[in-house]
């Protein structure tokens, strides 16, 4: 596997699980909306420095359960149920998301920077999220837990998550009033990316199995 392609899976990881509206891209497009793009950059730079040791931590320990065949099939067999839930939840049981409202905290409790790296702290969801998405891009043969393809790959995904912060900064004024429509599908959106990785975490579970 080439050093580029890693490079892309980590970067299009990235996109795909940060893109969806939620609390930290949400905050960055509020911060620069209400205190311009330096303040929202200081709260991305902050974020994303969490972010990166984030998902180093989950290839390391996606790596550890790599090591051991039998532990590595029973966590794709364990995130083909997480995703297939997921699928169930987002087409059939999940409301739309609604927009979030209310002002951002204000500069005296915390400075952009420190309050980017204490949201992106407190979601835990890219430590499992890259576990299962590095050891199903492994079960492919798209990725391998070697020290310069982790290093690329968690850099590709930095890559992805400034992208997408910083097109929330750019272009989330001029979508707002338009976002309804994106808004009101979201878990559409989201519920066919988690199917999509579920049916093909379960087929390739299938091969394993009839190998």
């Amino acid at each position: 596997m080439t050093l580029i392609a890693t490079l892309f899976f980590g970067f299009i990881s990235a996109v795909i699980g940060i893109l969806p509206p939620g609390l930290i891209n949400m905050t960055v497009a509020k911060v620069n909306s209400k205190e311009g793009k330096r303040a929202a950059l200081w709260f991305v730079f902050g974020a994303v420095i969490v972010i990166f040791v984030q998902v180093a931590l989950a290839i390391l320990f996606a790596r550890f359960i790599g090591d051991r065949p039998q532990v590595s099939v029973l966590f794709r067999e364990i995130g083909a149920v997480i995703f297939l839930l997921l699928t169930i939840y987002f087409f059939w049981i999940a409301s739309p998301p609604k927009k979030i409202k209310g002002k951002v905290i204000k500069q005296r409790t915390a400075t952009r920077f420190f309050l980017g790296m204490l949201l992106s702290a407190l979601n835990f969801f890219p430590i499992p999220y890259y576990v299962v998405v590095s050891i199903w891009l492994s079960s492919l043969g798209w990725f391998v837990f070697e020290p310069i393809s982790i290093l690329i790959f968690v850099f590709g995904a930095l890559l992805g998550s400034i992208l997408v912060f910083y097109g929330y900064i750019l272009f989330f004024g001029k979508i707002e009033a338009k976002t309804d429509f994106f808004m009101k599908n979201m878990n559409n959106i989201i519920g066919s990316i988690t199917g999509l990785v579920a049916i093909t975490t379960i087929f390739n579970i299938i091969l394993y199995y009839w190998n």
